[in-house]
């Protein structure tokens, strides 16, 4: 692999950005591309479905025999709110590869005795996503039901285009989300990509049910990486 071919991809992958870098068997080039870049045919039809799916392997293209090395950063899944659905969400979605955390700024909620194997921030959500800012590989659930506590989140989510940003409330509580989030300066577009209700439609109940229904639906956008959300948007 050429010094710039490796210099760029080891660039990318510190900024948590995805790229793929794509080998020719018969000449040993290697080229890079970046989800950022335009992709056209056959090859650009393969390397959004790679992108898609995270996963390397040979491709076949015109004859051409290419191997696709898919780097992709690992997906965080943060949480609003040390609440009863978080305590479902979390483990479940540790199993499923996220890295998780979970932010409260409410002391007796977010402690490690609930949460255990969690990381667990009692701190604003603002002090902490200035820490560990939010970005296309990041997922937001806010589920405290306070907007004090998910509209500043929910907000950065937005802007920093993470894949999934969905908030807990009826249809009632969002259409009063959306206002304070219009009086922010977000657009409507921008705001159409919140999903409210959370989680998809199975007819969730308890808590660990709801937990369910938010995990697929965080799954979903990730491996479609927000095509739902911009269709919703137009």
């Amino acid at each position: 692999m050429e010094r710039d071919v490796l210099t760029t991809l080891n660039r990318e992958r510190a900024a948590r950005r995805a790229a793929i870098l794509v080998s020719d068997f018969e000449n040993g080039i290697s080229t890079l591309y970046r989800e950022a870049d335009t992709r056209e045919g056959a090859l650009g039809a393969a390397l959004s479905s790679a992108f898609d799916s995270g996963k390397s392997g040979m491709v076949e293209i015109d004859g051409q025999k290419l191997f696709f090395n898919v780097h992709l950063p690992s997906a965080r899944l943060v949480i609003i709110g040390a609440v009863h659905i978080s305590q479902a969400l979390a483990p479940m979605a540790r199993i499923a590869g996220f890295d998780v955390e979970i932010v409260d700024p409410r002391s007796a909620f977010a402690t490690p005795e609930r949460f255990p194997d969690t990381v667990v921030t009692a701190e604003w959500p603002d002090k902490v996503l200035t820490e560990r800012p939010l970005d296309a590989f990041t997922a937001l659930v806010a589920v405290t039901h306070d907007p004090k506590i998910d509209d500043g989140p929910i907000e950065a989510a937005l802007r920093a285009g993470a894949f999934y940003v969905g908030a807990l409330g009826s249809r009632k509580t969002h259409s009063k989300r959306v206002d304070r989030l219009r009086a922010s300066g977000l657009s409507d577009g921008e705001i159409a990509r919140i999903r409210a209700p959370i989680g998809l439609s199975i007819g969730a109940a308890s808590p660990a049910e709801i937990a369910v229904a938010v995990l697929a639906e965080v799954i979903q956008s990730l491996r479609s990486r927000g095509r739902e959300q911009a269709e919703r948007a137009a």
